[in-house]
């Protein structure tokens, strides 16, 4: 089964120093909830580009460190960004990061297309665990960058 995220959030500053902040890959850090104890292994000493492979390893579950390899496939500055999972917890991971200039600063919109790995067993372990997860990650993360940026809402 195919699983969808979205969200969508107004940030108050300009596309450029957004997309800026986005570009640096060491930031994903400063936004990923710290029980995740999330690092870059290789790959994201440089700001992202087309192409630009990331390794990371990143604990979903305690105690139980997870590879995730992840393609910056796609780039359009100050516009948006794909990353696809290569290796890592899914079967599919396609996330989709629009920037838009609006009224009161930058319209942040996630998109994410994603599949379990073991077909009926991990739909259960969505349903259960994984999809809410996901959505407390996203949480935290939109929570964080309205205290870097500040809240337009």
């Amino acid at each position: 089964m195919i699983h969808y995220l979205h969200r969508e959030q107004v940030i108050p500053a300009s596309v450029e120093a957004v997309w800026t902040f986005f570009c640096n890959p060491h930031n994903l850090n400063s936004i990923t909830p710290p029980d995740m104890n999330f690092e870059i292994i290789a790959g994201g000493d440089v700001k992202m580009y087309e192409g630009q492979v990331i390794e990371y390893r990143v604990e979903f579950i305690r105690g139980v460190r997870s590879l995730w390899l992840t393609e910056i496939a796609h780039v359009r500055e100050n516009g948006y960004f794909v990353d696809e999972q290569r290796i890592g917890p899914y079967r599919f991971w396609y996330h989709e990061h629009f920037f838009e200039a609006v009224a009161k600063g930058v319209k942040m919109t996630d998109h994410v297309t994603y599949a379990m790995p073991f077909g009926v067993l991990g739909d259960v372990v969505h349903a259960a665990w994984v999809g809410g997860r996901l959505k407390s990650i996203f949480d935290f993360r939109y929570g964080k960058i309205a205290d870097i940026f500040g809240s337009a809402q």
